[in-house]
């Protein structure tokens, strides 16, 4: 069972769970999941959907044949039945859910992901107990996911949200299946994100579980919408990657290959590695791939990423180098030998930040083999940085997940940096790649600050007397901002405030001030929002 910040309706899943109550009106952000064929009515405060409840059941599967399936769950409690209400919602929902047959997980997960907000805590009868819904909720989905045999990510919006989730799994031991060297690597490493030590290299690997190709499958690609001869094409396989790019550039051309490059390439839906990673408390993120999903997966949870070198970075905010070009950019691409020749000659300033991040943070390496020219190029300029004159003694600057053991590269490594495997070498690449998930999960959970709701009133429950008495006093400080403040000073508190919850919730009526809000402000009822 994962906990997420990220946005359903982006959020690459088998299944999702949609709030709705007996009228079927469904919140317009939850559009992207339901077919417009169905939709007969729009109103203000939301949409209904054009199917019927056959008796007071409280799941209806929405008719589909793509690959991810939407069930609507009735959420509004108009009995007063409380929170077990909810419960049994969830409940009969998952197990609705486990009925339906599959041929297999989108994008060959090792088992199915059931996406799903915080029920009922919008227009549902749990608005303004969300601290004592997620601490009987997550114990429902990890049952849940453990009697039907599939994954469950609970996603949501708000940092406070996801804070006071997090929290809670702390407190109930979230049920994570690892072996203890890896539940102590995710405690090292989230303390190392918690204390702003950690930077992210995202390779191929990650996109591949969005379904982007890797670079075989793109090769692959190339040649199909080349028309190369069959003699031609069989020989692609016996030319290194750079090289069978560089003659397939040659035969489509540059207009065709940049077209196919923006448009493969593209925003799309994001995996749940994507989401894990873009939720880590890092600002400093470096990656060979050109689509967008990573700045895609942080913008849904409120985190405007600057793209290196495309933007400018500004200071307090995080930022993403995209070190081989962008789809949005495709003629930054580097795709050819030539195009990685060019690269190690001219790219110097953007390996520059790379050096600098391997120097002065511990840098996570997440979905790449290691095997790239530039990767291996900039190591060994850094290992020859960090040896001490004379004594030929260095550091690791690094820790690779691997999904499978491969002794040959980690010996070949293991002066720079750390190789952890995630299954043996004749393990399933699947279930390497969901553990992997469940690392970054857990890493996740132990790096979220614990103070993120401390100012949001719905979580008011959570905190113990300490607690309450120092989220009064800051919530006199917060008060007593100016409307129109502007100063530095008045600016950090402000900054300061959000952090710790406020304006993250409008329950009790409170109207959450606009200089306190991150992004810009959503005034749907939370629950109706996208995750």
């Amino acid at each position: 069972m994962f906990v997420v910040g990220a946005d359903l309706t982006r959020l690459s899943c088998d299944d999702v769970l949609v709030p709705t109550d007996r009228s079927l009106r469904v919140a317009r952000s939850w559009r992207p999941l339901l077919p417009d064929e169905l939709i007969t009515d729009r109103q203000d405060d939301g949409d209904c959907v054009g199917l019927s409840w056959s008796g007071r059941e409280r799941v209806l599967e929405v008719p589909g044949d793509g690959p991810r399936r939407t069930w609507l769950v009735d959420t509004v409690d108009d009995g007063g039945h409380g929170l077990s209400w909810l419960l049994d919602g969830a409940r009969e929902a998952l197990a609705a859910v486990a009925r339906r047959e599959v041929t297999g997980p989108v994008h060959g997960r090792a088992r199915r992901l059931v996406g799903l907000p915080a029920l009922g805590t919008g227009w549902g009868g749990a608005a303004g107990q969300r601290g004592a819904l997620l601490q009987q909720l997550l114990p429902v989905l990890r049952e849940a996911a453990e009697e039907h045999g599939f994954d469950i990510a609970l996603v949501l919006r708000g940092p406070s949200d996801l804070a006071a989730a997090q929290r809670v799994r702390r407190g109930q031991d979230g049920g994570w299946e690892l072996p203890d060297h890896l539940r102590q690597l995710a405690e090292q490493l989230g303390e190392r994100a918690r204390r702003g030590q950690l930077a992210l290299f995202v390779g191929a690997g990650v996109s591949a579980a969005a379904g982007l190709p890797t670079w075989e499958r793109l090769v692959d690609e190339l040649a199909t919408r080349s028309g190369l001869d069959d003699a031609l094409r069989e020989g692609l396989s016996g030319l290194p990657p750079q090289d069978s790019a560089a003659l397939l550039a040659r035969e489509l051309g540059s207009d065709q290959l940049e077209a196919f490059v923006a448009e493969r390439f593209g925003p799309g839906s994001y995996a749940l590695a994507h989401a894990l990673l873009a939720d880590l408390p890092v600002q400093e993120f470096v990656t060979t791939n050109y689509d967008p999903l990573v700045e895609l997966a942080a913008s849904d949870i409120g985190r405007q990423v600057r793209v290196l070198p495309y933007e400018e970075a500004e200071p307090g905010r995080p930022w993403l180098l995209k070190l081989h070009g962008d789809a949005a950019h495709p003629e930054s691409v580097v795709l050819t030998r030539e195009e990685y020749l060019q690269f190690g000659s001219t790219g110097a300033a953007l390996a520059g930040v790379l050096h600098s991040l391997l120097l002065t943070r511990h840098v996570l390496f997440v979905g790449t083999s290691m095997l790239d020219d530039d990767l291996i190029r900039i190591a060994h300029q850094v290992r020859t940085a960090l040896q001490t004159q004379g004594s030929g003694t260095a550091r690791r600057t690094g820790t690779v997940l691997a999904l499978r053991e491969d002794p040959a590269r980690a010996r070949l490594w293991e002066r720079d940096v750390e190789t952890v495997a995630m299954s043996p070498a004749d393990g399933s690449p699947a279930e390497a790649a969901r553990r992997l998930e469940v690392l970054l999960d857990l890493i996740g959970c132990l790096s979220t600050p614990p103070t993120g709701y401390l100012l949001d009133p719905a979580y008011r429950g959570m905190l113990n007397d300490e607690e309450r008495a120092l989220a009064g006093a800051l919530r006199t400080v917060a008060e007593a901002l100016p409307p129109e403040a502007s100063s530095t000073a008045a600016l950090e508190v402000a900054d300061l405030l959000r952090r710790l919850g406020h304006g993250s919730s409008a329950a009790d009526g409170e109207e959450p001030p606009r200089e306190l809000v991150r992004g810009p402000r959503d005034d749907r009822p939370r629950e109706q929002r996208p995750g």
